[in-house]
């Protein structure tokens, strides 16, 4: 093993001279300290249920935009509460063209002022994770959330919010045809499987979404504060690397 690759598994916690960073408790998205919001309150939104006609001719208009008219959309989105409070909304970055889409749970007060996704700590340890097995932010790889506005207070993401933004992260993935999907944390994978996910047992197995390899995996905000599991995450690591680089179908 080269040195260089040494030193990014030293930096994700996995060589001998690893130290605990400190970084905020961990929440929804990137750990970030709050910060005083300033912004003047916006009128409240009203979010339709999943399944009423308004959402459903909202779903449907989504799924045919291409990404100019989703950035436009994603901006002006006021489906759901989270639109209160936000400095912007957070769509995603990356290839366009990617060989796997990373999947988190929604920006943190970073990511609300600088309007990309993971760009604190964990995003940090993030890319170092990604350097690890060949792939960089932008080089092979595109990063989204499950919502695109930063919920208060960092919390996890309510089933009702993500519901509301689901329609937007479906049509970047239909645009983006990843070769693999890779839900970082419990709340990205129950969106994208649709179902309860554990990590422990969802981890280490290949599942489909629409005919994308789909694997779990720990959010970086987790291991930042969870020093014992990030050995489990190089395995994961591994796997993504082998799934990644085989022929697409």
């Amino acid at each position: 093993m080269s040195g260089r690759r040494n030193e990014i598994l030293r930096e994700i916690g996995l060589g001998p001279l690893w130290r605990l960073r400190e970084a905020p408790p961990f929440g929804a998205g990137e750990p970030a300290a709050e910060a005083p919001d300033d912004t003047p309150p916006a009128t409240p939104a009203t979010p339709s249920p999943a399944g009423a006609p308004g959402a459903v001719a909202r779903a449907d208009a989504i799924s045919v935009m291409d990404w100019p008219q989703l950035a436009e959309a994603t901006a002006a989105c006021r489906a759901c509460r989270l639109c209160e409070r936000r400095k912007q909304a957070v769509l995603g970055v990356g290839d366009l063209q990617p060989q796997v889409l990373f999947v988190g749970e929604g920006p943190g007060a970073d990511e609300d002022e600088r309007g990309e996704p993971f760009v604190g700590q964990a995003g940090k340890l993030l890319d170092a994770m990604l350097g690890s097995i060949g792939l960089a932010r932008g080089r092979g790889v595109y990063i989204a959330n499950t919502v695109k506005c930063r919920p208060p207070e960092n919390r996890t993401p309510q089933a009702e919010e993500m519901t509301a933004c689901f329609p937007y992260l479906k049509r970047q993935i239909a645009l983006l045809q990843p070769r693999l999907i890779v839900a970082l944390g419990r709340p990205a994978a129950q969106v994208l499987l649709d179902a309860e996910v554990k990590i422990g047992a969802a981890r280490g197995r290949v599942f489909d979404h629409d005919g994308i390899p789909l694997v779990v995996t720990y959010h970086p905000a987790y291991l930042l504060r969870n020093l014992p599991d990030k050995a489990r995450a190089w395995e994961d690591l591994c796997l993504i690397r082998r799934l990644a680089s085989q022929p697409a179908a």
